[in-house]
């Protein structure tokens, strides 16, 4: 089967699962995840969509998420729009029903865990629809379209910077530079557009407002008793710049007469806003970013290990609270800034501590062969930092598994940390790629092997010390013998059945 043909079957063969395409009102996706807009979620087969090959799991939160991995996704998205656009072109049949869920039975199985990492997944999402964090969504909403150039051009960074320090092709690398810093040169642009788009304003007079930001001659403007710099401010100062654009844009929709409102609310949206741009937020966000930038520098100076230790292991919690999104502006701004992220290396040690631990509990269980099977078509794209199926599969449902794993992304990040401490940074060029899929985007201050070689050694540690806390921490031994309990002899029983949240109460 060609690979055209085997991203449309696995197209083919989600959209009957997820209710079809009359149940389907939105489609989108991003690094590693196809993100449906469902108008009825109790139509979805889960287990049968799950235990499609190319699904690695699944995420319920505002959107549907079918976890299918970095680059397949990229490819099976337009194919299956193609196929909704198909079935709503014809008159579509009634979704089939789901299918009824399986009566219970010993052992545990995956498919249990599922239904109970479900149940978790239900109750956080309830738990993170606070306006906050509804706003940090809508954030992360104006970046993560931006993280594929990100990562283009910081690859093509990584290989520029190593071809000058052989001294390799001088031909070239000129080229390969402007290819490589063209669009963070121009990035507070798309960070503009991206934001009048989120908030409901016209994109191409946010990219307008963004713009002056990066106009070369904004060094003839004084401001606060100082000239502007190009630039100055990034993408912080373009986030502002263009929701202040949104906000003059729609008041002006509101009272200026539609007879020269073509006229009349783009003029003024854009002089009101460049004006304040220019005069109030340029320099302040330009304070902003030298503060974080001087923060991050400082609290891995100084902190080091300890600062390692609590960014690694508190990173998944902060996912699940939907905290983390308020990290990417601050990623982006140290990238603009410096050239990398020094945070984002350290986050990544949580999803090593996550494959630590789930082949602590393959070996644990030697007798559940349906969690190990999960573990086990899990497990290689956990090492290429897509975790969801892990988490959601295996760790977080089991309860304290999920707490060791945590603690093995701690030491993976102390390690990290104190390199940073002693001198050493090791950082990212882009964001949105994790364990070895993050070796082509490494930099630091140290030469690319040494870079490389703390980065390999933080992930080596945080493998071991997830695996050792969930090998002797992540059971006990009430769980073990119910997890490892025999499909033909039951599981010690319990005087009636508990509810999946409940069970994972005990277990924790």
């Amino acid at each position: 089967m060609s690979e055209e043909n085997k991203h449309r079957a696995t197209a083919a063969a989600i959209l009957p699962l997820v209710g079809g395409a009359a149940n389907v009102a939105s489609v989108a996706h991003c690094m590693t995840r196809l993100r449906l807009g469902l108008r009825d979620r109790s139509l979805v087969q889960e287990e049968a969509l799950k235990a499609l090959p190319a699904v690695m799991g699944v995420v319920e939160d505002d959107t549907y998420q079918i976890v299918l991995g970095p680059g397949t996704v990229n490819r099976v998205t337009p194919e299956f729009e193609a196929l909704v656009e198909e079935g709503r072109a014809d008159a579509p049949e009634e979704p089939a029903a789901p299918a009824a869920p399986a009566g219970g039975s010993d052992p545990v199985t995956a498919e249990e865990l599922a239904a109970q990492g479900a149940a978790l997944r239900a109750e956080r999402k309830a738990k993170n629809a606070t306006p906050f964090k509804l706003f940090l969504r809508r954030i992360a909403n104006i970046f993560v379209p931006l993280i594929p150039a990100l990562i283009g051009c910081g690859i093509i960074a990584g290989l520029n910077g190593l071809l000058v320090n052989l001294g390799w092709l001088p031909g070239i690398t000129p080229a390969l530079a402007a290819i490589a810093s063209g669009f963070m040169a121009l990035i507070a642009v798309f960070v503009g557009y991206n934001t009048a788009k989120e908030f409901g304003g016209t994109p191409i007079l946010g990219g307008a407002v963004a713009s002056i930001i990066v106009y070369a001659k904004v060094a003839d403007v004084e401001a606060f008793g100082q000239h502007l710099s190009p630039g100055q401010g990034g993408v912080l100062g373009a986030l502002a710049a263009a929701c202040l654009g949104v906000y003059v844009e729609k008041r002006c929709r509101r009272w200026v007469p539609e007879s020269v409102d073509v006229l009349v609310t783009p003029t003024v949206t854009v002089l009101v806003s460049g004006l304040a741009t220019l005069f109030g937020l340029m320099f302040l966000a330009g304070e902003v970013s030298t503060w974080i930038g001087e923060a991050a520098d400082w609290l891995l100076a100084h902190g080091g290990a300890g600062a390692g230790f609590l960014l690694g292991g508190l990173f998944l919690p902060l996912v699940m609270l939907g905290l983390h999104q308020a990290l990417i502006p601050i990623h982006t701004t140290l990238i603009e800034g410096s050239g990398f992220t020094v945070l984002l290396p350290i986050l990544a040690m949580a999803g090593a501590g996550q494959v630590g631990a789930a082949l602590a509990i393959y070996l644990r269980l030697p007798r559940n062969t349906s969690i190990r099977t999960t573990i086990k078509s899990a497990l290689w794209p956990g090492f290429l930092g897509v975790g969801e199926p892990l988490i959601y599969g295996v760790s977080l449902p089991l309860g304290r598994p999920f707490v060791t794993a945590c603690a093995g992304g701690a030491f993976g990040g102390a390690f990290v940390g104190l390199f940073n401490q002693l001198g050493t940074d090791v950082g990212s060029t882009a964001i949105g790629p994790s364990g070895w899929a993050l070796f082509p985007l490494l930099d630091g201050n140290h030469g690319l092997a040494q870079t490389i070689a703390v980065y390999a050694a933080g992930l080596l540690v945080g493998y071991v010390a997830g695996f050792v806390a969930t090998y002797w921490f992540g059971f006990t031994k009430t769980m073990l013998e119910e997890l490892n309990a025999a499909p033909d002899e039951p599981a010690p029983a319990a005087p009636a059945p508990v509810a999946a949240k409940e069970r994972v109460a005990e277990k924790v």
